[in-house]
């Protein structure tokens, strides 16, 4: 089971890019699928939120091992890839975040912390 992921968020294309940001988004997801293929990604999810006002209009959840999504991370690949996305769509962000087990373990720093 996969003890970390990454929170990969957006906005909204920059306006007149739209199609160039489709484009990268299959891009991207295609990248995914052959980071999974060579097992440096456990697995992703792509997701669309409903029209909401706000300025997270979608996100991909990608599952690793954190070692491996690190690695990932601080690829040439990846920086190529995020740096022409971050150029047509707003709002781009990757965050490293807790899952499975991991959960628990954080929970348990919290808990100390606040004693």
């Amino acid at each position: 089971m996969p003890n970390h992921a990454l929170f990969v968020g957006w906005n909204r294309p920059v306006a007149g890019r739209e199609t160039v940001a489709v484009e990268l988004f299959n891009s991207f997801i295609s990248y995914l699928g052959k980071q999974q293929q060579a097992g440096n990604v456990e697995s992703f999810e792509p997701v669309f939120l409903h029209a909401h006002g706000g300025d997270l209009n979608g996100f991909v959840v990608v599952r690793g091992d954190r070692n491996k999504l690190n690695q990932l991370i601080a690829s040439e690949e990846w920086y190529d890839l995020l740096t022409r996305i971050t150029v047509n769509v707003d709002g781009m962000g990757v965050i490293p975040a807790f899952i499975g087990q991991d959960i628990t373990a954080q929970m348990t720093r919290y808990q100390r912390a606040i004693k």
